[in-house]
């Protein structure tokens, strides 16, 4: 690996920002693909490759590559210490995710009930320009409390996370939307926001519900218009 590739490998880490290093098989041409922009075929691979976490051999143009993919870790950020939050945050663990809990209520976010776990008894919006959300970050708002939940939304809403949900009925989301539209907040930002939360399994107890949230967060990653898919 060249030292100038070694080098923006390492500044890309620094910001958050996913790359992957194309290594063309047979002439050894290197090159640093951004899978968010790169709109050449070798960029589409390199978006797919990036959006599957996986490493691997690819043919582009009639040439074989190896692509690198060098993502940041993925990033959970449950606002609401709720009964859903606490299975969430085991689930989404054993899923590969740095889980930090943001909720201004004390008496709800504790080391007893998130073992091992960030927690920021901060608002979201303060909590969140100190650790901001990058590409790879997924929002999950549980509060059904506008004063916590909404500014979290709103922070989400100006970051590039791959996700944005947000618990509760259909009636509360449209008021929902309503507050956020009085903000400034297009029909086209708002529609990132997945509300009701979580696919529809018919989910009953905070731990289906979970399920169904980390079901719809991967999904979104892994499926989602966050990186570009190449066409079969």
């Amino acid at each position: 690996m060249k030292r100038e590739t070694l080098l923006a490998l390492n500044e890309a880490k620094r910001q958050g920002r996913a790359i992957v290093r194309a290594s063309n098989l047979s002439s050894g041409e290197e090159r640093l693909i951004d899978p968010a922009t790169d709109n050449s075929p070798l960029g589409l691979e390199a978006a797919r490759a990036a959006r599957a976490d996986q490493s691997g051999p690819v043919q582009s143009e009639s040439q074989s590559w190896f692509l690198g993919v060098f993502n940041p870790p993925l990033d959970l950020v449950i606002v609401g210490a709720a009964h859903i939050a606490q299975p969430l945050s085991v689930m989404a663990q054993m899923a590969g995710y740095g889980v930090r809990i943001i909720d201004p209520r004390t008496a709800f976010a504790t080391i007893e009930r998130f073992p091992g776990l960030p927690i920021s008894h901060e608002y979201p919006d303060e909590a969140l320009a100190k650790a901001p959300l990058g590409s790879r970050s997924a929002l999950v708002a549980l509060t059904h409390d506008p004063k916590v939940d909404d500014p979290a939304l709103s922070t989400a809403l100006r970051s590039p996370c791959f996700y944005i949900g947000a618990l509760g009925s259909k009636k509360n989301h449209a008021a929902r939307l309503a507050r956020l539209k009085e903000l400034g907040f297009a029909d086209s930002d708002m529609a990132r926001i997945h509300g009701p939360i979580g696919l529809s399994i018919g989910a009953k107890s905070p731990a289906e519900i979970a399920v169904s949230i980390l079901a719809e967060m991967t999904q979104a990653l892994r499926m989602g218009s966050g990186i570009r898919l190449p066409s079969p």
